[in-house]
């Protein structure tokens, strides 16, 4: 039988936690810092023993909402993709979600628990007493060469790749330059005005993420500029062991003609390629994506809470949540 024992971390726990195969960038202290900093969440972390014996462990951060403690692991809105567990091969997954529910609710005295596993599947959840959504996400496969990277793209894709090389659209790695959150914030504001919405967080979540995981090395950063040398286009790509990650893109309206878009992904691609990196993930399965040959991988998104009322809570503040978001965009465009 499989349980979970809080733990403190020191440099052994994370010496430990690097060595399981299936680890991500979101079980790094850099990004746990940055997840707790911009969330005001204490980071839970756990190990998962087997008879006394460390078969894995867990990650997650405490918060409070209306009084209560929230375990997420992650919760939505925190722009982090997946936590929950990091086991050895030979444990099964829904073993260690069931040994998290007397865990989360008993010793870490949550009052709701949310869990996006990238292991996890829909037929580990039943009976465990979990609601989940579909979260799928779509992913490209890097172990191909580059030619079949590209040849496998939709040929508009590729076109537009083609396109924005003859326009002169350049890519360049924007490293720890302090104008680049300014830079990347302001075209986002663009983007989501498109759709008469406004960001979903501020700027200041986008600074922490370059400080938090610019000095480990964990985050390219990437600009495009048209041929006068204005930037048009940027993207925030945090990697780690196998796996990069589209945490955000953004480009201004009035420039998109010049398919900067794709050039950043294009670059990114082969950048991550290029240092070993076998998987890239777009965090999310939007049809837009499917252009540069993607696969859908299912990723439930569960939770669990104390009670009933609990649960509407949860529910309330994310209908609440949309609201003021479109709230917020008819206010901005009216001014």
């Amino acid at each position: 039988m499989l349980r979970l024992h809080q733990v403190q971390p020191d440099a052994a726990l994370w010496a430990d936690r690097a060595t399981y195969a299936d680890r991500l960038i979101f079980h790094t202290p850099e990004w746990l810092r940055f997840v707790a900093e911009c969330q005001r969440a204490e980071p839970l972390l756990a190990t998962v023993t087997d008879g006394g014996q460390i078969v894995g462990h867990y990650t997650g951060l405490l918060s409070r909402r209306f009084g209560m403690r929230i375990l997420g692991s992650p919760m939505a809105g925190w722009t982090t993709s997946y936590l929950g567990f990091t086991l050895r091969p030979e444990v099964p997954r829904r073993a260690a979600l069931s040994a998290l529910m007397p865990f989360a609710f008993g010793e870490a005295g949550a009052a709701h628990l949310e869990i996006r596993d990238r292991g996890l599947t829909a037929a580990d959840l039943d009976g465990l007493g979990l609601r989940w959504d579909d979260a799928p996400t779509a992913v490209i496969s890097l172990i191909p060469g580059e030619d079949e990277l590209f040849g496998s793209m939709a040929g508009a894709c590729r076109r537009n790749i083609r396109k924005a090389a003859k326009s002169g659209v350049t890519v360049e790695e924007a490293a720890a330059d302090p104008a680049f959150a300014d830079e990347f914030y302001d075209q986002l504001r663009d983007v989501f005005a498109k759709q008469n919405l406004v960001p979903t967080y501020s700027v200041e979540r986008v600074r922490s993420l370059i400080r938090h995981l610019g000095p480990a090395g964990r985050v390219l950063l990437l600009r495009a500029r048209d041929p006068e040398g204005r930037c048009i286009a940027t993207a925030v790509l945090p990697w780690y062991h196998r796996t990069m990650y589209f945490w955000g893109g953004a480009s201004y309206r009035e420039h998109q003609h010049l398919r900067p878009n794709e050039s950043l992904i294009w670059y990114a691609l082969r950048w991550a390629r290029s240092r070993g990196v076998t998987e890239f993930d777009f965090v999310g399965g939007n049809s837009y994506k499917s252009k540069y040959g993607t696969t859908e991988v299912a990723v439930p998104w569960a939770r669990r809470s104390r009670s009933p009322f609990v649960a509407h809570l949860r529910d309330a503040a994310k209908q609440g949540f949309a609201l003021k978001q479109r709230t917020v965009a008819r206010l901005t465009a009216a001014r």
